[in-house]
């Protein structure tokens, strides 16, 4: 009887699928229907879409791997969830994927998978696993190679990820974009390589035009941006996570393209652990001939502890850019209301905090209070420049001179 149900579950999926030569996915279900997805030994992403356009909720049980070999599009769902309690895992298959993955326009970026919708639900305790130790191995190479982010929420409303882990990403873990009302919570990411080569670019997340989102109760081990808050996200929280090994929690990078005005806008980060870091809240911005411009305002970093982090502060309106370009050419982002509160720790160098402005007047309204870092060995320095600062940690960085 089971298996009857199981097989008649299957064909009614395969009547509602509908796959465009784009490859787009669109749902007609009449009613409620709930599925089970057991492997099949070969690829697994026809039966991953059919369910997603058929189902309410789609499961993928506990110790079943979907082996997911061709690119996944579930965007236009609704009332969607995917309990995902074992693990769906994107096949490394390079030629494939360098010839088929989602191509995104924003820093030439792919990825395997886009969902997006209203009211999509992806939990279950389950693990989404990117295989990346042959991309990782593949790069040093090929420094062109376009790899794929795991996931991409594209064009969604009403979205939650909650409960579940991700692992070695070829390149972003997670980028959010064109979505609103969206919250990750529990989430473990883990990227390691278990050869010399470098897990590049695994950003945790990555928010592009996108509003109202929540980042919350999760802890990333990667090789880049922690969380970063790309052109145009606002009303971003960031709460109770702890990084390990990445570049920071990052606004931007802004204004890298000519024609192009950038936003980033009402960003919380609060209860933050970064350790083994490049940086902890940093704001990185574009100057040089050619740039873009754009608008970073009202941004508080709150109740940030560091541990063996390069520069504990960084605003770097030179990013990328040689210092001879960068003052022929000064940034044109503007940079202000920014708080920096209860910010703690050790940092690897002696110098704690870097806050380095364009000149005339492109960052104002800075305030630093109750800054409690040190160097190694106690030996302590901070630096800006083009830039006043105000708080009662602002006597730290002594005269703010303009170059």
């Amino acid at each position: 009887m089971g298996g009857l149900s199981l097989l008649s579950n299957l064909v009614f999926l395969l009547t509602l699928l509908v796959i465009s030569e784009a490859g787009t996915t669109s749902r007609k279900r009449d009613a409620d229907v709930s599925c089970i997805l057991t492997a099949s030994g070969n690829d697994d992403a026809p039966q991953f879409l059919a369910a997603a356009a058929g189902c309410s909720t789609v499961t993928i049980p506990t110790g079943t791997t979907l082996d997911i070999q061709t690119r996944l599009n579930m965007t236009g769902m609704s009332n969607l969830n995917i309990n995902l309690q074992g693990t769906i895992r994107f096949n490394p298959d390079i030629p494939y994927w360098t010839g088929n993955a989602f191509f995104i326009p924003f820093q030439n970026s792919t990825t395997f998978w886009l969902l997006g919708g209203e009211n999509i639900v992806l939990n279950g305790g389950g693990t989404v696993d990117g295989a990346g130790q042959a991309w990782y191995d593949a790069l040093p190479n090929n420094s062109t190679l376009l790899r794929p982010i795991i996931m991409t929420l594209n064009q969604c409303t009403n979205a939650t990820v909650e409960n579940i882990q991700m692992i070695n990403s070829p390149n972003w873990f997670n980028l959010v974009n064109e979505c609103n009302d969206v919250t990750f919570n529990d989430i473990t990411l883990n990227a390691t390589s278990t050869s010399e080569n470098f897990i590049a670019n695994t950003d945790g997340w990555d928010i592009y035009r996108s509003d109202s989102v929540t980042i919350k109760n999760s802890v990333i081990n990667n090789g880049d941006d922690c969380v970063s808050f790309k052109p145009n996200s606002t009303n971003v929280l960031v709460s109770n996570i702890s990084c390990n090994g990445s570049h920071g929690i990052s606004v931007g990078s802004l204004g890298q393209f000519a024609g192009v005005f950038d936003i980033v806008q009402n960003v919380t980060a609060v209860n933050i652990k970064m350790t083994n870091s490049g940086n902890g809240p940093r704001i990185k911005a574009w100057a040089g001939e050619g740039v873009g411009s754009g608008l970073v305002q009202n941004i508080t970093f709150q109740n940030f502890t560091v541990s063996n982090v390069d520069l504990a502060i960084t605003i770097d309106q030179c990013y990328e850019t040689s210092t001879a370009a960068c003052a022929e050419f000064p940034s044109n982002v503007i940079i202000q209301d920014v708080f920096y509160d209860n910010i703690s720790g050790a940092g690897a160098e002696s110098e704690v905090a870097s806050l380095d402005c364009s000149p005339d007047g492109r960052c104002s309204n800075i305030s630093v209070n109750n800054l409690d870092l040190t160097g190694p060995g106690g030996d302590t320095s901070f630096e800006c420049q083009n830039v006043v600062l105000t708080g009662n940690s602002a006597s730290l960085f002594g005269t703010c001179t303009a170059t």
